[in-house]
């Protein structure tokens, strides 16, 4: 039967230190949480600002559902674009300094919608070999060329764009690569755009809200604005909700509208979210006293970590990736904090490549510098 197959399969991936398996939260998203029933201390939510169960986006939330209801109820096309939808996208737009935004359920769904709209056969997609896997699913299904530069290799990927001499060109790059923590060199990727006529697609899911002035993500940490940059951030990371956004130039907006499969073909998120997004943007704006410890938690971490067996990954973002490399090692590594009381994932191939398993510590403004200490200690301990 085909059961078997797929059993002996999950074997496989078992005995290789592959096999992935959930845990149950049974609290909200905080650095202090309960899952399975036992307390831990959490270093591996994406809730960078720690707003996810902040009192104000709680109520905002609960307001909208007085408001709007439960379900959207349809696609944005048909009857499900509310008020609440419309604002949030004007607010978006203006919180990025673009035109326009689209919002999309997820961050996956706007890197397939944007990608499958813009490149198509007779077109190239240029892209990072380190990308995200929704990057990576959309420029497949886009059905355009695909040229994988190495990761950051700007000599590399000018020499593809000389190399491509029709069609439209699109480059696609994570800002903050979520399993690194390095950025992108967005100045350098804009300067190529402009050279040899491409749009450039930024993933700033991991940057949104964390970097720049007030929050406004690596576009502004960077100093770059251009027609030619398609923007998208998700709002479930430092922004504490759920959703994701596209933000560019009026007329892609409009292609985006009409020609990305899944933004026209699924049911819209429920306003109430919306509510609570543009109360997030508050407190994103509000925020860069937050920002401000995240980086003196990021240096304290940092410092702490050196001497340990472990490579500590180039990072100045709230991503810290410690290099262990044998996929058990790190399993066992991740179990021994857990003994400890202390949460950290083992990212493990295929999310990065063979040999690079990993501690993946993320870092939240919500934070103390008592909380790393003790993940500090729990290390120290182990390499003991």
């Amino acid at each position: 039967m085909p059961f078997t197959e797929l059993q002996n399969e999950l074997n496989e991936r078992a005995a290789q230190g592959l096999l992935r398996q959930r845990r149950t939260l049974d609290s909200p998203q905080s650095p202090h949480i309960v899952v399975d029933g036992e307390p831990y201390l959490s270093f591996c939510s994406n809730d960078y600002l720690g707003l996810a169960n902040h009192p104000r986006l709680v109520a905002a939330l609960q307001q909208g559902a007085a408001q709007y209801g439960v379900g959207a109820g349809a696609a944005h096309l048909v009857s499900g674009h509310s008020v609440a939808h419309h604002q949030l996208e004007q607010a978006l737009a203006a919180f990025v300094d673009k035109p326009a935004a689209l919002l999309f359920s997820t961050g996956y769904m706007a890197n397939l919608g944007a990608v499958q709209a813009l490149a198509g056969k007779g077109d190239t997609v240029f892209a990072d070999k380190l990308n995200h896997a929704s990057l990576n699913d959309a420029m497949l299904l886009s059905r355009a060329e695909v040229k994988r530069y190495r990761h950051s290799d700007m000599a590399q990927l000018a020499q593809l764009l000389e190399q491509t001499r029709s069609g439209c060109k699109l480059i696609v790059t994570d800002a903050v690569f979520s399993m690194d923590g390095d950025l992108a060199p967005l100045p350098e990727l804009l300067a190529l755009c402009e050279q040899y006529d491409a749009w450039l697609l930024v993933d700033d899911a991991h940057g949104f809200g964390v970097l720049g002035g007030q929050g406004g993500g690596s576009l502004a940490y960077c100093g770059i604005a251009s027609p030619r940059i398609i923007y998208m951030a998700t709002l479930g990371k430092a922004a504490g909700v759920f959703g994701a956004f596209v933000a560019a130039e009026q007329v892609v907006i409009d292609t985006l509208v009409n020609h990305a499969r899944s933004y026209v073909y699924t049911t819209a998120t429920p306003p109430a979210l919306a509510s609570a997004v543009l109360e997030s943007l508050e407190l994103i704006g509000q925020g860069d006293a937050l920002r401000e410890h995240l980086r003196e938690l990021i240096a304290q971490l940092r410092n702490g970590l050196a001497g340990l067996p472990w490579k500590l990954m180039p990072s100045d973002t709230a991503i810290q990736p410690l290099l262990v490399g044998d996929n058990r090692a790190v399993l066992a590594l991740s179990e021994g904090l857990r003994e400890r009381g202390v949460w950290v994932a083992a990212i493990r191939p295929p999310t990065v490549p063979q040999g690079t398993a990993r501690l993946r510590i993320t870092l939240s403004a919500a934070h103390s510098a008592k909380d790393v200490t003790c993940l500090l200690e729990a290390l120290h301990e182990l390499a003991r």
